[in-house]
């Protein structure tokens, strides 16, 4: 029984660290708000890693777009004829 009357009595330097901890927090609070600003920020950026990804995928689509129907619209040459004739 001893013990567990113990354990319910706090010791002041237990209370004198909780308040210490509350004066802390109480202090770090906007810097923690700022932080945590900062992360969101940084989180829904989009960076430059991602534009690259996008501009490379476009400019492949149409190379491919282009290089279909170049293919698809060149004149066939006759095997039969001669380079000099036309």
């Amino acid at each position: 029984m001893g013990r567990k009357d113990a354990s319910t009595i706090k010791l002041p330097v237990d209370q004198y660290r909780k308040q210490i901890g509350k004066q802390d927090y109480k202090k770090t609070k906007p810097i923690l708000r700022a932080t945590k600003l900062k992360a969101e920020a940084k989180k829904t950026a989009i960076g430059i890693k991602e534009v690259g990804l996008v501009l490379a995928a476009i400019l492949a689509l149409l190379l491919a777009f282009y290089a279909f129907f170049y293919l698809r619209l060149t004149t066939d040459v006759d095997p039969d004829l001669e380079p000099d004739e036309h």
